[in-house]
């Protein structure tokens, strides 16, 4: 079973491949591989703090004394 990235994981991959970029010992095909990596990883890296910004502002808006539709079904310890 594939072990779950984490935002570290997955950012510390991105930082190996423009490490590996900017080396420039990449041939043109390899570049444009490791470019497509980097973008997946990038994307990933974006939906994990966005989704961690999402869960700060629920958190926030409930210790606030935000509405209890703030947390439709749930309680602060389902965020």
């Amino acid at each position: 079973m594939a072990k779950k990235k984490t935002f570290e994981t997955t950012l510390a991959e991105l930082e190996s491949i423009v490490k590996e970029m900017e080396s420039g010992e990449l041939n043109l095909e390899d570049t444009a591989k490791k470019y497509e990596q980097g973008m997946k990883l990038s994307k990933t890296c974006l939906d994990f703090l966005e989704k961690t910004e999402s869960k700060i502002q629920r958190i926030t808006s409930h210790l606030d004394g935000g509405s209890e539709n703030d947390n439709p079904g749930g309680t602060v310890n389902d965020v």
